[in-house]
This record gives structure tokens, C-alpha cells and sequence, in this order.
């Protein structure tokens, strides 16, 4: 198991991701358990990047119930629909807001909040829960955020899947 993270910080976003996908790989390869994989996987992503807010909601009968997370307190319950994450579990693909000021129906959770992306996670073709992460910078996330985190995200689900 990988104990400390070794991503260069001089290097540009897409070269920070791809040393965190190996990171990441390493972290979740023989760990069984999915709350300590979402754990590793929320601590790695905040190390890297200092976003504002970084973890993840899963799905929990009829609501997304907050799951590991770095950052302030966060909302506890989401329904299917509401705000981004629940956006994004509806439409059952990733949700980037530049400005969530622009979002309608968006859920402040902390006002710092000012931009947002959130991935799906999918377990069996289902939605089994969401990648929620905040930046406090408007047009915080794009196109390469969302190729990385997808990754990050389809490394999880097949630790899922193998973990049966």
C-alpha cells in the first residue's frame, strides 16, 4: 500500500492527475473495503489539488447520504435531483457548475463554495453514488478535471466489482 503521495506540484493539472491515477490505483488494489477506498481516494485527490471540498455521497435508498470527505462540514442527505449531485445521479453523468451561483437549485452547503463538478460512481450499470468536489474559484473545473476524475472514479467501480 502506497503511505505517502508522490505527485510532482510544479507540474501542470494533467500531469498531477496522471501521477494521482497511479497513487490512487495503489491505494485501492488490495483494500476490499469501500468506505476506506473512498476515504483514501477523497484524502489523495484534496492532498493533490487543495480544493475547497473534496468526497463522496452514496446512494442510501432514496437519498445520497454523505460518505468520506476532506474539507468543512458538508450537507449529510441529498435527494435524486436536487442540486448538482443529485443532478448528476439523475442524469447519471458528471456535472460541472463554473459558477454555482448560476446553478439553479443549487445547495449551498458552505457559501465559500463557488464552483463544482461531481461524477458518477456505478456499480452494475446503477448509480451507487457520487464524486463531489468544490473549488472556492469560479471556473474551478473543465474538460481535463472531468477525463481524470472519470478515471479515478472507473478505478473505484472496478475495485467494486472485484471486491464482489
Amino acid at each position: 500500500m502506497a503511505e505517502n503521495l508522490h505527485i510532482p506540484q510544479n507540474g501542470n493539472r494533467e500531469m498531477r492527475y496522471k501521477a494521482l491515477i497511479s497513487q490512487v490505483e495503489a491505494l485501492v488494489c488490495t483494500e476490499k473495503d469501500l468506505v476506506a477506498n473512498l476515504a483514501n481516494t477523497a484524502a489523495a485527490i484534496y492532498r493533490t489539488f487543495g480544493f475547497f471540498w473534496v468526497g463522496f455521497y452514496l446512494v442510501k435508498e432514496s437519498e445520497l447520504v454523505l460518505a468520506p470527505f476532506q474539507g468543512p462540514v458538508a450537507c449529510t442527505r441529498i435527494k435524486r435531483g436536487k442540486g448538482v449531485c443529485g443532478t448528476a445521479w439523475a442524469a447519471t453523468e458528471t456535472v460541472i457548475v463554473p459558477d454555482v451561483d448560476e446553478f439553479p437549485g443549487h445547495i449551498a452547503c458552505n457559501a465559500e463554495s463557488r464552483s463544482e463538478i461531481v461524477v458518477p460512481l456505478f456499480s452494475g450499470g446503477d448509480v451507487m453514488g457520487v464524486l463531489d468536489i468544490d473549488s472556492e474559484k469560479v471556473n474551478g473545473f473543465d474538460e481535463t478535471d472531468r477525463a481524470y476524475l472519470e478515471k479515478i472514479c472507473k478505478i473505484l467501480e472496478d475495485r467494486v466489482s472485484a471486491s464482489g
